[in-house]
């Protein structure tokens, strides 16, 4: 009898403390909700509401140790992807009771699983959380959470695509571009060797000239769309889309902008009469054997020396174009580079052309030669900047701000001396006067000349930023008014209170205007965590040459600078740096490949999780990496600048 009242009063308090647990409400609740992460594949999340205290238990498994969390999905033509996953959350402790490590869901994590939807996917998706919440030591009886989420059928998602994706929509984008590129600098300097080249064509027979012209943009369109063409085909079958984008990182970043910049050199010592550029010899008797074959070879090549030399500039455009136009069908991509390089050869075809006009112009003496010299002076000050590129990619620090700058006012000074006629070249005509003409163009020279010249101390020149190497790549600098420097980041340069922190990579990056910032993401993650501010997310490049114009030009303005010092996290990863990252940094890819360059590592993590190659490309993030805003690329309005970083700051606040 007395065993048995224990045992009724044990089992009285068992339940008497069940009930009181059921008591204190429900301190657990779930939210469900679905993105799109890449085509055709969903995430499915479901959002963790818990009361202070209280938690649940990761997705285990946990043999002998608590109820882990379960998540299933499931509906009609859904296909799942992989496993469950904590998405967001899931603290790692030591239990001492069941003497193993756990993970605790708490509020505002996140789980998720990955799906696709398959033939007759439609209606309802359905979501079943099976949990059991804990605090201090005691739990609920284990408990389930039902959820629905409504998807589009597959009819609906396929129209969606073919509406957001129509091809009249990316062929006015593909206008768009090519008109785009053709104000980029890296394709100014090709007009000047074009008129060149097609002068000497009508002078030989002006009727083949023109048609020599046709013949140059047909060549400009086909050099263009059809490796491209091939490119994307065998991408898409072998390496997937990124392997597209990578072959045109490296085409506008690599040492070949080396080369580029030989080929620059050696077209200005032509110019300037040390030489001329002909075909070979053989190539000639050839053409002459053969219908002037090698006259249509000496045009192919002419234009291919104009996508090699303009993709140091417009590779990035193109690659941002056949990204977003690969979301659609393989065709969709080729039609596109087709529009963008006929838009693209338009105007240079009028330039072949334009040379047949001049000779229609009055003979006066040696004005054809001035002509060529000028360009030469041009071609040389502009052929730097590819060598700048390859610089600023590889660290080799042999081109730094102020360098580059002394080139271009010694450049610059000669070019005016040889417009006033105090220099004069082989093939130039003697002349006793400077006509009004020449010396306009002289005064414009030396004022440019002078306008340089306070950039050998720091100037921002921002009118030029777009040309110049990094103003932290300046050696020495002198301070502003407002107490601190433009040049690279020390610490009296930067606000009295700001910690310099330990980056890595920060002995070979720097951020402009004494800024303080990371170059790996998952540092710039750690720093936003601890500091509860928000990541500013800055894609960028060496040879990104509108970068350079929104930091000199949109940075430095005093609001956008103060927020970007006081309210961010700055991430900057460079897409196009040569450098090896440390072995912890590497990236292994499916197939096995490891990745140990910068740029490659990075251009493959922004494409991966911002669907992203343009440069500049900025964000907002959270503290997770998640993005806040839309992004926002080349905006030279500094309203709008404030306006996206303000939205960010208020949309991490909620």
């Amino acid at each position: 009898m007395k065993k048995f009242l224990l045992t009724a009063v044990a089992v009285f308090v068992t339940l008497s403390s069940a009930f009181a647990q059921f008591d204190v409400g429900e301190p657990v609740k779930w939210k469900s909700q679905i993105e799109e992460v890449e085509p055709g594949v969903y995430e499915v999340q479901v959002v963790a509401k818990i009361e202070e205290g209280w938690h649940t238990y990761g997705l285990g498994p946990y043999e002998g140790g608590p109820n882990p969390t379960v998540l299933t999905v499931g509906g009609e033509g859904v296909e799942l992807v992989g496993e469950p996953y904590i998405k967001k959350g899931g603290r790692k402790v030591m239990d001492e009771t069941f003497g193993m490590e756990i993970e605790l869901v708490e509020n505002g994590d996140v789980l998720a699983r990955k799906i696709k939807l398959g033939p007759g996917a439609a209606g309802k998706i359905s979501v079943l959380v099976e949990y059991q919440a804990c605090t201090n030591g005691s739990c609920v009886a284990p408990q389930e959470s039902e959820m629905s989420l409504t998807m589009p059928s597959q009819a609906e998602v396929a129209q969606e695509k073919k509406s957001s994706g129509s091809i009249w929509g990316f062929i006015l984008e593909a206008i768009g571009w090519g008109l785009l590129a053709l104000l980029t600098p890296c394709v100014f300097p090709m007009i000047p060797m074009t008129v060149s080249f097609f002068l000497k064509q009508n002078e030989k027979n002006p009727a083949k000239g023109k048609f020599f012209a046709f013949l140059y943009g047909i060549s400009i369109v086909l050099i263009y769309t059809i490796p491209i063409a091939v490119i994307i085909l065998l991408t898409r079958i072998i390496g997937g889309e990124n392997m597209a984008a990578d072959i045109f990182n490296w085409i506008a970043t690599s040492w070949i902008n080396v080369l580029f910049f030989l080929i620059f050199v050696v077209f200005a010592l032509s110019f300037f009469g040390a030489f001329e550029i002909t075909l070979p010899s053989s190539m000639v008797n050839k053409a002459d054997n053969k219908s002037n074959r090698g006259g249509m070879i000496g045009v192919f090549f002419m234009a291919l020396t104009l996508v090699l030399v303009s993709f140091s500039c417009t590779g990035p455009i193109v690659g941002s174009a056949i990204i977003k136009s690969m979301q659609g069908e393989i065709m969709t991509p080729i039609i596109v580079m087709l529009v963008f390089s006929i838009v693209f050869a338009i105007p240079f075809t009028i330039f072949a052309f334009a040379p047949s006009l001049l000779k229609k112009l009055p003979k006066s003496g040696g004005w054809l030669n001035s002509v060529k010299v000028v360009l030469g002076f041009i071609e040389l000050a502009l052929g730097l900047k590819f060598l700048s590129v390859a610089d600023q990619t590889y660290h080799w620090g042999i081109l730094d701000r102020e360098v580059y700058l002394a080139f271009w006012i010694v450049i610059a000074g000669l070019l005016g001396m040889y417009l006033l006629g105090k220099l004069r070249f082989k093939y130039d005509s003697p002349s006793d006067h400077v006509g009004v003409g020449r010396l306009i163009l002289a005064i414009i020279t030396f004022a440019f000349m002078v306008y340089m010249i306070p950039g050998m101390w720091g100037a921002p020149l921002k009118a030029l930023s777009g040309y110049l190497p990094p103003i932290q790549t300046q050696d020495f600098v002198v301070a502003h008014t407002s107490g601190s420097a433009v040049g690279t980041y020390s610490p009296s340069s930067a606000p009295a209170n700001a910690v310099v922190p330990d980056r890595k990579y920060s002995d070979k990056l720097h951020l402009p205007h004494g800024l303080v910032g990371y170059f790996t993401f998952d540092e710039a993650l750690k720093a936003s965590r601890e500091q509860g501010k928000p990541i500013f997310f800055d894609f960028t490049g060496h040879g990104c040459v509108n970068c350079r114009e929104m930091e000199a030009r949109v940075w430095s303005d005093p609001k956008v600078l103060q927020m970007l010092r006081d309210d961010f996290v700055i991430c900057s990863l460079y897409g196009d740096d040569k450098m090896d990252v440390m072995p912890e940094d590497y990236l292994t890819l499916e197939d096995g490949t490891v990745l140990k360059g910068m740029g490659k590592i990075n251009s493959r993590f922004v494409m991966e999780k911002f669907k992203a190659n343009a440069q500049p490309f900025y964000l907002v993030l959270d503290s997770d990496g998640n993005p806040l805003v839309d992004p926002m690329g080349y905006n030279l309005n500094v309203d709008n600048y404030v306006a996206f970083l303000k939205k960010g700051l208020e949309a991490f606040g909620k």
